[in-house]
C-alpha cells in the first residue's frame, strides 16, 4: 500500500464511469481530493469530493474546472486528461459530425483545462499531468479501423513529450497512459471474446489497471515525457 499524499489535489475529465470513475477512487484512496468532471456527472460537494458538470470542449467550462479546484481546495497538483471518444469506421466512411465531434473531444478537451491547469501549477512551481491515449498510436490493427483516434490521440502523445520538455525547469512533469481495451460499460459482453483477443496476453484489461499506472506515473518523480503502455503487449507488435 503506498502511503497516502494528504492535501494533494487532482483533477479528473471524464469521470462519472468507466476509467474515469475508477481514477476518482484510486486518487480518493491516496489521500488526495479530487475534481471531476464529465458532462453526465451528478453535482457533488464532500469534503474530498467536488464535482463540476459540463462540457470539457468548452473553454468556459475548462476555466471554471480548474478555478473551482482552487477555490474549493486550494491548489491543483494533478491533471488526469481521462475524457475521450473513440469511434472505429473505414477511413472512408468518418462523417463530417464524426471528424469534428472526435477532434473536439479529444484535442480541445485536453487543450483547454490543460493550459488552465499549467497556469495554476505554475504559481505553486510544479504539478503532474496525466494524458490518456491508446496503444492503437504504436500499433495499428488491421481489423480495427482508427484512423481518427491516431490522429487525436497520436496528437497527444506528441504534446506529451513537447510539454514535458517546455516545464520541465517548472517542476511540472507531464506523462501518458495508453491503454489497450479495458473492460468498461462501453464493451458489450458479446465482444469480449474478440477484444480479448487483439492482445497478446489473451484478455482484455481491467480498470483497475489503468489506474494503477497512472497512480505509478503520480509518484513516479523522475518520469516525465513518458508513455506508459497498459495493452496486454499490444504495443510490441504483430503476433
Amino acid at each position: 500500500m503506498s502511503k497516502k499524499l494528504e492535501g494533494k489535489v487532482a483533477v479528473i475529465t471524464g469521470a462519472s464511469q468507466g476509467i474515469g470513475s475508477g481514477l476518482v477512487q484510486g486518487f480518493l484512496e491516496r489521500g488526495y481530493r479530487v475534481v471531476a468532471n464529465s458532462r453526465s456527472i451528478k453535482p457533488e460537494t464532500s469534503a474530498d469530493v467536488f464535482a463540476v458538470p459540463g462540457d470539457i470542449t468548452d473553454p468556459k467550462v475548462a476555466e471554471r474546472v480548474i478555478r473551482d479546484a482552487v477555490e474549493k481546495f486550494g491548489r491543483v497538483d494533478t491533471l488526469v486528461n481521462n475524457a475521450g471518444m473513440f469511434i472505429a469506421k473505414p477511413f472512408t466512411e468518418y462523417t463530417e459530425a464524426d471528424f469534428d465531434n472526435v477532434l473536439s473531444l479529444n484535442l480541445a478537451g485536453f487543450f483547454h483545462v490543460s493550459q488552465r491547469a499549467v497556469r495554476q501549477m505554475l504559481t505553486q512551481s510544479g504539478g503532474h499531468i496525466v494524458n490518456l491515449t491508446t496503444t492503437l498510436v504504436d500499433q495499428p490493427v488491421k481489423g480495427v479501423p482508427s484512423a481518427l483516434a491516431s490522429l487525436t490521440k497520436g496528437g497527444l502523445d506528441a504534446v506529451t513529450r513537447s510539454l514535458a520538455i517546455e516545464y520541465a525547469d517548472k517542476g511540472i512533469r507531464v506523462n501518458a497512459v495508453a491503454p489497450g481495451v479495458i473492460k468498461t460499460p462501453m464493451h458489450a459482453p458479446e465482444t469480449h471474446g474478440f477484444l480479448a483477443g487483439l492482445h497478446p496476453l489473451g484478455r482484455m484489461g481491467e480498470v483497475r489497471e489503468v489506474v494503477d499506472a497512472v497512480l505509478y506515473l503520480e509518484s513516479a518523480a523522475f518520469v516525465t515525457g513518458e508513455t506508459l503502455r497498459v495493452d496486454g503487449g499490444a504495443h510490441a507488435g504483430h503476433w
